[in-house]
């Protein structure tokens, strides 16, 4: 007889009780895991496991009985929570993807529009970033592209009278605003339920002075803090504090604005900064050398609470989070120290009232029991994203749940379906994290990393081991990099080991494999825990081993078995061995040893119990594999890390084309590495394998799961890179054939079959030598493009102007010779840029869209302003490039999407020219952008020429006239990246994008630039800073245009004095005094002439740092305030702002009014397939 029921918790960690109402109904009740009946309340030790009688038993919603069980049993004894009655609800999203605030948010964003539509709830969400998931027709029931602020957030919830709304899946964007419309009493006044965590608990948790109180009160240490309001009063803190002292910034992403001080002149530059961008900041006492962890912790409004995930930082406090190696579960905590944090943040979450998701940062003292709080985010965030994929447990799509007013005992697991979501995760493994920096792309950028992140993306690798696990992680990162490598060898090692960078990870390897560092040493200098240390040096130890092997036949299966057990790969065994030898060689000897990979399950279980899951990952360090291999699935190539011309955009591809396959009746696997992304969710294939995307990861398992195809066509430029060594390795590649991937990828190639087609493009040559190079600008005159072959986002691209700077180009920046041929192409100057995105099948166009760029040519497409459809083209253009298209796709026999650069260029009484620059064979960053926009999934065409299955017949979209116009601008992190110029170039320096719909042109650039992340539109009658070249055609129409605006002119140089005050029409303009080296003074000047933004029309970028032009993009930025520095977007932005203002559109929110230009997506485009 089923006495009583005592759900266990795993690894007998001690639940915190309920709360005394519950206690008085029930007994306690903890995690559920295995379920056990009791025969005697005397004889506790009598216990009996029945859950495996049940565990194959299947309930209609996919959990075990026994599951089933427990949630029944939860219910019965539990107390019954009020839910919220809400039958709408709007979630707010975070914008588009910048240093601090990334994909992660399309993951969270995502799994909340899944539970709210699990539970019949409708949902309408806001989120001007067109390249996420979240925004895709079968998601949201309605999408507004528009800016997230707390403006165009009320007149939303005005016009669709939700019942309640979610602040917590949007990032730093959406709890900001959040807390305004609060503030402003939208919330009340429209009768509007804030689901999950309240607003007084986010207040609390993002105002440092009130979150450090109420750590006080529950007797919690907090590093002792003052916060203030202004540069004195943060020097007046730091003299009682006393230095060094850490600068937080408060209500801002990733640590913007945040650091180290060590002196007062430092405190004084940083806090004058920091108060430009957040009205208050902290200044605490440094910690750094202290152990930094993190808990991922999740509470219900019954109080019931569970840790989900602990991390712990590999570099100590003093590197943000974001910008250091993390690992999880931690590895160097005693018992004693990991039950005192996660006592604390148990204690936290339930006195500042969490109900949902948060993380708690702590900083651990190495020598002594001893911790300090850093901070609370009371919202999914980057690391919950991290934690997520690296337990197994949804903690999206739990929180989106709680907010409902579900209990985490009553939820199923979703990725197990045999236990209850009320349990903390047990690892058999270990996750490694790695940023991504993309630091060396920028000129002048401090490449320091501290406590303000700088990475653009992250990657996390799954092993038995740190040492598999951390190579994995070194090779995902970059695909140049073998694994731990001495790949930065500095002069100054102690420095650089001494003073974080985006490649102290290699300034170690250095140390250890080629200096002798010790552990010791090297602990000495980076304060790093000598635990990971010795890991690292088990690494070097094998390093040596090969090093010292005679050649490949030598090498033994324990040796080889060693050596993939720590992580090494074929390849970086190939590089180690005296006698050369290939990848391939390898492979082939080792598995000829019998030494391969296994596949494990990640089940949230540690393996204690059955579960059936789709999440996987290969190791050598097991003996067996989980999973049977016979589904066959089709492979689809996911996109690897986020970072400068490959992001979220691409994610869309390959999960668009995942749903399409699976829709097509075919089992799918997914591969792909990327926490931040949908693509890794659990749900999204038949298989997912967090695995590495190179040849070797990739041709594993396509061997073990015997697929039937690869897709290498959704998932950017990394699966392009090994598709052609995949086919001829065997591999049956889907869609275009990797040898025409190839001859477009290859310049020579390229522009050798569009000779032979007919299509025109630039005159070009292949330069093997310096000398030839000059020979080939002076026939064909400067400018000229220079471009190495295979490149990504246009890295070492540049447009030179003259002989000397071509020189420097092909000598400093790039070796050319016969074996790195360098193409140099004649630049066309002032002409314009188009994008084709298109989808073709066995030769055919299929669709097409064409996008026109308003910057002039020379900035890099990803940076580039789109409009779709294009406004100044005329049907002859449309009709000729669907032409040109057509023709590459029949030389390149084209079966899937592709995408296409043209050069416009009218010349009075002649034929427009139209010059073919660029193809790739593969999805592009704007097919999501054109998907939305034509309201017809491009990708799903693709899929279907892919796959050769059910194949759309052709059709032209462009031939349909349409009543809006959509608008996409790139998303910059200029502030986070010191010293970088913000200036656009061939040369990709956007982290994200947004876009909106409008009416008109001048409408739709209005919504989509001031969509982009912390743009504050300038108040009428401010002054605005213009320099730049006088002989920009746009100088003077942008300086009559904010002089009849009202605006005041003011400049820095005599020169534009002179010349804007030699025009007839403009208002006089002010020259002002311009510090070039004290940023404080210059703040002041900014102040004084009230300065809210900065037009520079510079042709090239500063000369050097105190270059006048330099200095005031660089400031702009700096200071938070806009910069516009492209002479037809500054001319496009003066109309968009003349329409608002003269309409009277900028004067804020007005209750019950909604402007015409608030509308969802579907009103824009009536429908979408």
């Amino acid at each position: 007889m089923l006495r009583t029921i005592t759900p266990r918790f795993p690894r007998a960690r001690p639940l915190p009780s309920l709360p005394s109402t519950a206690r008085a109904l029930s007994s306690p009740v903890a995690a559920p895991r295995a379920f056990s009946t009791t025969r005697s309340r005397r004889n506790e030790s009598e216990v009996v496991d029945i859950s495996s009688q049940f565990q194959h038993i299947q309930t209609k919603d996919g959990t075990s009985a026994a599951s089933d069980l427990a949630r029944r049993l939860s219910q019965a004894v539990l107390p019954k929570l009020e839910r919220p009655d809400v039958k709408k609800v709007l979630i707010v999203g975070s914008g588009g993807l910048s240093i601090g605030q990334a994909g992660e948010f399309d993951y969270s964003g995502a799994q909340a529009i899944k539970a709210m539509k699990e539970s019949n709830v409708e949902t309408i969400l806001i989120n001007p970033n067109i390249a996420t998931i979240q925004t895709s027709h079968q998601m949201a029931s309605e999408v507004y592209y528009l800016p997230i602020t707390a403006e165009y957030v009320a007149y939303i919830l005005e016009k669709e009278r939700p019942d309640g709304i979610l602040l917590t899946f949007g990032g730093q964007t959406a709890l900001n605003v959040g807390i305004q419309l609060e503030k402003m009493g939208v919330f009340e006044r429209l009768g509007i339920k804030v689901l999950g965590t309240q607003i007084r608990t986010l207040e609390v948790s993002e105002d440092r002075d009130l979150f450090c109180k109420a750590l006080e009160e529950i007797g919690i240490p907090a590093a002792h803090s003052v916060a203030v309001s202004t540069v004195k009063d943060a020097l007046d803190a730091a003299e009682k504090i006393g230095y060094p002292v850490i600068l937080r910034s408060a209500f801002s992403l990733g640590g913007l604005g945040s650091g180290f001080a060590e002196n007062e002149d430092e405190l004084r530059d940083l806090s004058a900064k920091s108060l430009s961008l957040s009205p208050q900041v902290l200044i605490e006492k440094s910690l750094k050398g202290w152990k930094e962890l993190e808990y991922e912790v999740v509470r219900d409004a019954a109080d019931n609470v569970i840790i989900c995930c602990n991390m712990e930082n590999f570099d100590p406090l003093g590197t943000h989070t974001g910008d250091s190696i993390v690992i999880a579960p931690s590895q160097t905590l005693s018992d004693d120290e990991y039950h005192m944090l996660r006592s604390a943040a148990i204690k936290i979450v339930r006195h500042v009232g969490v109900v949902g998701e948060c993380n708690v940062q702590y900083a651990l003292n190495p020598n002594k029991r001893e911790y300090m709080v850093i901070e609370m985010n009371a919202r999914l965030s980057r690391s919950s994203a991290l934690a997520s994929k690296a337990t197994g447990y949804p903690l999206a799509y739990t929180a989106a749940k709680i907010a409902l007013g579900h209990t985490l005992p009553e939820l199923p697991n979703a990725v197990t379906k045999t236990t209850t979501a009320c349990f903390e995760p047990s690892l058999d493994y270990i996750v490694t994290k790695i940023p991504k920096w993309d630091l060396a792309k920028f000129q002048y950028v401090n490449r320091e990393v501290g406590s303000s992140m700088k990475s653009v993306g992250e990657v996390m690798a799954i092993g038995r081991t740190f040492e598999e696990s951390l190579q994995k992680a070194i090779r995902q990162v970059d695909p140049r990099y073998a694994g731990f490598e001495a790949y930065f060898q500095p002069k100054d090692l102690d420095h650089a080991l001494q003073v974080p960078t985006d490649q102290r990870l290699f300034a170690i390897a250095h140390a250890m494999l080629n200096c002798n560092y010790t552990v010791e040493d090297i602990h000495r200098l980076t304060k790093i825990d000598n635990w990971f240390l010795y890991k690292l040096d088990n690494i070097v130890q094998v390093h040596r081993t090969l090093k010292a092997t005679a050649d490949l036949t030598s090498i033994s299966h324990d040796l080889m078995k060693t050596a993939k057990r720590m992580g090494f790969s074929d390849r970086q065994i190939a590089d180690l061995l005296p006698v050369p030898s290939t990848e391939d060689a390898v492979r082939a000897h080792r598995k000829s040893l019998g030494v391969t990979p296994f596949v494990k399950r990640i089940d949230t279980l540690a393996a204690e119990y059955p579960a059936h899951t789709n999440y996987l990952y290969t190791t050598y360090n097991a003996s067996e594999h989980d999973i049977e291999f016979n589904e066959n699935g089709t492979m689809v190539l996911g996109s690897g890390v986020y970072r400068i011309g490959s992001s979220v955009e691409f994610d869309w591809c390959a999960v668009t084309c995942a749903r399409k396959v699976r829709e097509m009746g075919k089992k799918t696997v997914m591969i792909n590495y990327n926490p931040e992304t949908v693509s890794t969710d659990f749900d999204e294939a038949d298989r997912l394998y967090f695995e590495e995307l190179g040849w070797e990861r990739v041709m594993d398992i396509y061997e073990l799961e015997g697929s039937e195809g690869v897709v290498v066509s959704v998932g950017g430029q990394l699966p392009q890179n090994i598709a052609l060594r995949l086919k001829e390795t065997g591999v049956k590649v889907l869609g275009t054939d990797p040898d025409m991937i190839d001859n477009a990828e290859d310049r020579h190639k390229f522009s050798a079959i569009l000779d032979k087609n007919g299509i025109d493009q630039p005159d070009w040559v292949e330069a093997t030598t310096v000398e030839s190079a000059k020979a080939f600008a002076n026939k064909v005159s400067y400018p000229v493009l220079i471009r190495p072959s295979y490149v990504l986002s246009g890295a070492a691209m540049n447009v030179v102007w003259d002989e000397s700077t071509l020189e420097h180009s092909l000598t400093a920046a790039a070796e050319v010779s016969s074996e790195h041929p360098t193409v140099i192409t004649k630049f066309i100057d002032a002409a314009q840029e188009i994008d084709i995105d298109a989808v073709a099948y066995k030769g055919e166009l299929l669709v097409h869209a064409v996008s026109e760029h308003v910057e002039n040519a020379g900035v890099h497409s990803g940076d580039a302003t789109l409009v779709l459809p294009p406004f100044s083209l005329v049907d002859d253009d449309l009709a000729r490039l669907k032409e040109i298209a057509q023709k590459v796709a029949k030389a390149f026999e084209i079966s899937g999407p592709f995408n296409m650069q043209i050069i416009r260029k009218e010349t009075p009484g002649e034929e427009t020219v139209l010059k073919v620059i660029e193809c790739n064979l593969r999805a592009s960053r704007s097919f999501p952008f054109v998907s939305k926009v034509l309201g017809t999934n491009f990708i799903d065409v693709a899929t279907a020429a892919i796959v050769g299955q059910d194949v759309p017949a052709p059709v032209d979209l462009m031939a349909e006239k349409r009543d809006y116009v959509a608008i996409k601008v790139p998303q910059f992190s200029w502030t986070r990246l010191a010293g970088a110029d913000p200036f656009l170039g061939v040369e990709m320096a956007s982290t994200g994008e947004v876009a909106a719909f409008g009416a008109d042109v001048a409408e739709a650039y209005f919504n989509s630039l001031t969509s982009t992340n912390g743009f504050k539109v300038p108040q009428a009658k401010s002054g605005v800073l213009i320099g730049g070249d006088v002989a920009s055609p746009f100088m003077a129409k942008v300086a009559k245009g904010l002089s009849d605006l009202g605006f005041k002119l003011f400049c820095s140089s005599p020169v534009v004095e002179e010349y804007l005050n030699s025009l007839d029409y403009v208002s006089p303009t002010e020259r002002i005094f311009f510090p070039l080296k004290d940023k404080r003074k210059l703040q002041e000047v900014f102040e004084k002439y009230d300065i809210q933004s900065v037009i520079n029309l510079a042709k090239a970028r500063g000369r050097d740092t105190v270059d006048e032009d330099y200095v005031a993009r660089r400031n702009a930025v700096d200071f938070g305030i806009v910069l516009i520095n492209n002479g037809p977007l500054a001319d496009l932005w003066v109309q968009a702002l003349s329409k608002k203002m003269l309409a009277g559109e900028l004067t804020g929110y007005t209750e019950g009014r909604v402007p015409k230009d608030v509308k969802p997506w579907s009103a824009w485009i009536g429908s979408h397939n």
